[in-house]
This record gives C-alpha cells, structure tokens and sequence, in this order.
C-alpha cells in the first residue's frame, strides 16, 4: 500500500488538480443537470479547500512569507466564496450560470498561479520558512476528511468570508 502524503503543499496542489478537471468536466458537460452536478461538487470542493487553508495552513504561515501574499490569498478566497454561494443558491437554468462558473474558474486559476505556480509563490515560500508541512498536512487530512464527510451528511453550510 502506497503511503499517504502528508505534505500540506502536495495535499493543496492535489485539490488544485482535482478542481481543474471538475472545471474542464463542466466545460463539456451538456444538459443542466449535469452542469448542477458538477457545479455542486466544484463548490464543495472549493469550500473544503477554503476552510482547511484558512484554518491550518495560512495561519501557520503568518510572519514566515510574504504578508501581502497572504492578504490577497484570503481577499481571493472571498471573492471566490461569494460566487460559490451564488452558484450554489442558483440554478444551472438560470442565465448567467454558466458565466458564474466561468469566473469562478478564472479566479481559481489565477489563486492557483500564486500559490503554486509563479515565481517566489506562496508554497516555495513555505518550503523555505521554518514550517512543518507534514504535521500541517496531517492537520489538513484530518479536517479534510471531518468536512468530507459532513458535506455527505449534511452538506456544507454557506461559505464565509473572512475580509468582506
């Protein structure tokens, strides 16, 4: 059996994957059925995502990165958490559906970048400062899994923002 990755950054870029690929499905999707199952499910995802970030890793990255990086990630969640709950409050008939889940893609992708994927970003930050990414990770797994499971249950309470 494979042993499981703890690293906090591995564990935030495979949810990074795993978004990307519900975007490109929905892209393709036909029918509005299939659209509102997708669309939930990338909302989940997003709102699980959110949440362990917020709880676990930006706090234990506070005074260790760049500060200004760290305020826009949270002001970028919450812009994306007000089109999650739009989306989710929606309908995949509704007229600007679809371009809500465009734009929420567009701004994922450029979140992403920053976290990722451009020069000095914030998980190269991390690695750098003085940060254990595996008790973070551990952290994250555990929460993760209690929010899974949860959304299965019960679903997910609206998503929160934190700056507006």
């Amino acid at each position: 059996m494979k042993p499981i990755d703890t690293d906090a950054t591995h564990i935030l870029t495979a949810d990074h994957r795993t978004v990307e690929k519900l975007f490109a499905d929905f892209g393709k999707a036909n029918g509005s059925a299939a659209k509102g199952k997708l669309a939930d499910r990338i909302c989940t995802e997003l709102k699980i995502h959110a949440q362990i970030e917020e709880e676990i890793f930006y706090p234990a990255l506070e005074g260790k990165i760049d500060g200004d990086l760290l305020k826009e990630a949270y002001v970028e969640h919450d812009g994306a958490k007000l089109l999650i709950n739009e989306i989710v409050a929606s309908s995949p008939d509704d007229e600007f559906f679809d371009s809500k889940v465009t734009v929420l893609r567009e701004e994922i992708e450029h979140h992403v970048k920053e976290e990722e994927k451009q020069h000095d970003n914030m998980f190269q930050q991390a690695r750098a400062a003085d940060v254990d990414l595996d008790a973070l990770g551990q952290a994250m797994l555990a929460r993760k899994a209690e929010l899974t499971a949860q959304a299965r249950a019960e679903g997910l309470p609206p998503a929160q923002t934190t700056t507006m």
